[in-house]
């Protein structure tokens, strides 16, 4: 039995799918895949359980996050579940309180609303969505309005109220690309960062974080999740062999432009790749958390040290769904996670 690292003793451990569909299957199976792997962690221990939003993207099922977050959260009866997240650029904030209020009323207490400040990816689903790059830029705006409809303070629409988001309280977080970390800092909420490869960044932009943070109402204290890629196997060959798919997803989207539904691990040992397409894959492979129990036990816990964070967020895709699960199970097991446990750390 592997010991655990005392540096990720007390370390919460938690889950963000983003339900990734598979070569020659129908998106649906993604959604409900999905659903039961939150109920497979929750029994594993995990503290929480997260879906995201992406729109036009043929990998990728989940573009309504809060209506995925549903289905979760009645599949459940414990975990946390909320969003990594909803992309408040992308949609009205009063529109996205209503939706998180009706979560928190139907599932009091589970709910979480993660938040990130991307766009759609091309120009054609941001003119879709009725947006454009530029409207990243007004994320900070946009939260703090976003936080007033909870509270009942917001004043850019007087007379209008959030119903039933009034008066609840939904734990906000903020999804970390550029100057994220610094708006998290500055609202006094909880901050999640990406990913576990780009220890030095992460570490800089935490540092930031920390030392700007106002408390609020919100949060008392500096809260920090690192998000990223954790893969355990029986050897550090089969670990790496998991990280494939995902790494050809990404050097494909790069060189094509489109972000594809997951491939086998044999499928793409025996596609021809362009030289950009091998080194952008060969690199997508490199600096993940992954390999047998103890390498993964040892690699967390420099991870935990050298980022400071209370929090895991494991990102995990790859197309073996029974791999994945038995990856998960493992990193419970060395991580020490119950469900007991779990629910003390809530």
């Amino acid at each position: 039995m592997t010991t655990i690292p005392e540096a990720i003793r007390g370390i919460r451990f938690s889950v963000l799918d983003r339900s990734r569909t598979r070569e020659g299957e129908e998106p649906g199976r993604a959604l409900r895949d999905t659903v039961r792997l939150a109920r497979e962690v929750e029994e594993l221990g995990f503290h929480r359980f997260w879906v995201a939003e992406h729109h036009s993207v043929p990998g990728v099922a989940g573009s309504a996050p809060t209506v995925l977050a549903a289905a979760v959260a009645g599949a459940t009866s414990r975990i946390r579940v909320g969003t990594g997240g909803v992309m408040l650029p992308n949609h009205q904030p009063l529109v996205v309180a209503e939706q998180f209020g009706v979560l928190e009323s139907l599932f009091p207490g589970r709910i979480d609303m993660g938040l990130g400040r991307s766009v759609g990816f091309t120009d054609g689903i941001r003119r879709a969505l009725g947006r454009d790059k530029e409207d990243a830029d007004r994320f900070a705006e946009q939260l703090d309005e976003l936080l007033g409809w909870f509270t009942g303070t917001q004043s850019t629409h007087p007379q209008v109220h959030a119903r039933p988001a009034e008066g609840l309280r939904v734990p906000p977080y903020v999804l970390a690309t550029g100057e994220g970390a610094r708006i998290a800092a500055a609202a006094g909420l909880p901050l999640v960062i990406g990913d576990l490869r780009g220890r030095a960044r992460v570490r800089e932009a935490v540092e930031t974080y920390r030392s700007a943070f106002v408390p609020s109402g919100w949060s008392a204290e500096p809260y920090v999740m690192v998000a990223g890629t954790v893969v355990v196997a029986g050897s550090e060959a089969g670990a790496r062999r998991l990280l494939m798919p995902e790494a050809w997803s990404m050097a494909y989207a790069r060189t094509v432009g489109v972000f594809p539904a997951l491939v086998a691990p044999e499928r793409i040992e025996a596609l021809p790749m362009s030289e950009r397409q091998r080194g952008l894959y060969e690199d997508g492979l490199r600096g993940h958390v992954y390999g047998t129990e103890e390498q993964v036990a040892e690699q967390l816990a420099r991870a935990v040290e050298e980022t400071g964070t209370q929090e895991v967020l494991v990102t995990t895709s790859t197309h073996d769904r029974g791999a994945l699960l038995d990856s998960y199970r493992a990193l419970a097991r060395l991580a020490g996670l119950t469900r007991a446990n779990a629910a003390s750390r809530a």
